[in-house]
């Protein structure tokens, strides 16, 4: 069972758990509307901040009319609640006209609204197996987004954050009920998503800080601490700074130097290339698809085309056909090559450079009922746009590498184009071997 039931969970409640942290004990409104206003950045993302009044955040929805405002109500008691006190989308509207003005706001239409209470609250655990009896059994219950953790929704994260709980959890259990993983995988869920989830309510408690302070307006510059602040937390803000510890499924970062842009423990940072087979530029990143496998791109060491002998063309070979290699020990004879690691390589020559049909037969496999060819599986630099994927992600070019994504689009390891125990450790250690 997953538990995404919300702040007031019956799950969590089931299972024992419960929600520690603060309340900020203030109701809050959030309304998307169709309205007419002379406020000049009605279609720009923003805050705005009364004298007296309180504040509110604008931010502009699909469509070209649509606007979401976020507006600070009224203190609550110790244990009040936002309910107690009868306020409706009215309310909101008030609120919004008082701290707007000068500026009018005549609201047309709501086509959603609510009232909520701010906490920064985290649960103990994202499943139902206590620390002291996690070598005894594997987890049966688990809890994603709100009923785990809550926080303000100045950064914008609720979605995001509880999104990614999902997306962590989702191949977890696919792996798991399909046979492909033991079901101790589901172990890593609680303590990977956990501390994501603290690392979000720790910042939403100093952003709310400094969205809700008043003077000191002016930060680096001439733009507003509240402006450069958000400036500053556009890594956090994109996913880009949750880090996962080592383990299992996050390797060490000995290897580490070979691409020093491709953090280990981080989301997969993608960059522009060109594929070869038809000479698309296109996003590198954009080819991972939720399906849950795992993808080892394959970075070409400079000069290697991939002709026989070269280290590329070695790699591809042995994990095709070695019976000892990841690809064969964990994917079935009755499967696509790729239906469990899909291997991709980078080059480092522009496409004019490769030839097609000289690509290792690994990195253009016949798959589906039809055996169709895959040519969608092999890279080069584009230099015509001025990108260069290896100078941008820190990757050696003397060397090349391996860097293995997670089926959730984190960077598992990164290791050299030879380590070819290390590769077969890193995937016995998370998935099944094929009998």
């Amino acid at each position: 069972m997953i538990g995404c039931d919300g702040a007031r969970s019956s799950v969590r409640t089931a299972i024992g758990g419960a929600l520690h942290g603060d309340a900020a004990h203030h109701a809050w409104g959030v309304m998307d509307v169709l309205a007419v206003t002379d406020f000049p950045d009605w279609r720009m993302k923003s805050f705005v901040r009364s004298e007296d009044a309180g504040i509110l955040m604008v931010l502009p929805r699909e469509g070209g009319h649509l606007v979401r405002l976020y507006v600070e109500l009224d203190r609550l008691g110790e244990t009040e609640r936002a309910a107690d006190r009868g306020m409706g989308a009215e309310d909101i509207i008030a609120k919004a006209q008082r701290i707007f003005s000068p500026f009018k706001l005549d609201v047309k239409e709501i086509v959603w609204w609510s009232i909520y209470e701010i906490g920064h609250r985290l649960t103990d655990k994202f499943d139902d197996v206590p620390i002291d009896q996690i070598t005894a059994r594997t987890p049966r219950v688990m809890l994603a987004g709100d009923a785990c953790h809550t926080h303000s929704p100045k950064a914008g994260q609720g979605m995001n954050v509880s999104m990614g709980d999902t997306f962590n959890l989702g191949w977890k259990l696919v792996s798991v009920l399909t046979g492909r993983a033991d079901p101790a995988l589901l172990h890593s869920y609680s303590s990977e998503r956990r501390a994501a989830a603290k690392g979000l309510v720790d910042f939403d408690h100093k952003w709310a800080r400094v969205v809700g302070a008043k003077g000191g307006n002016e930060g680096e510059g001439s733009l507003p601490n509240v402006a450069q602040e958000f400036i500053n937390n556009l890594p956090f803000t994109c996913g880009l700074t949750i880090q996962f510890d080592q383990s299992l499924l996050t390797g060490p970062a000995a290897y580490q130097y070979l691409a020093t842009g491709f953090d280990i423990g981080k989301r997969f940072h993608s960059a522009p290339v060109v594929r070869l087979a038809d000479a698309k530029p296109m996003h590198l990143g954009h080819v991972v698809e939720v399906d849950a496998r795992f993808r080892m791109f394959v970075f070409a060491p400079q000069g290697d085309t991939a002709t026989n002998g070269s280290a590329v063309a070695n790699l591809c070979d042995w994990l095709e056909h070695d019976p000892s290699s990841p690809v064969r020990r964990h994917t079935s004879p009755s499967e696509d090559l790729d239906a469990i690691i899909d291997v991709r390589a980078v080059f480092a020559q522009e496409f004019r450079s490769l030839e097609y049909g000289a690509m290792p037969t690994l990195l253009r496999p016949h798959v589906g009922r039809y055996k169709l060819c895959d040519y969608e599986k092999v890279f080069c630099v584009d230099l015509r746009a001025g990108v260069d994927i290896y100078q941008m992600r820190g990757i050696d070019r003397s060397l090349g590498c391996i860097v293995i994504v997670r089926p959730d689009q984190y960077v598992g390891h990164i290791l050299p184009l030879d380590a070819r125990q290390e590769l077969v450790d890193y995937f016995s250690g998370i998935l099944l071997s094929i009998d």
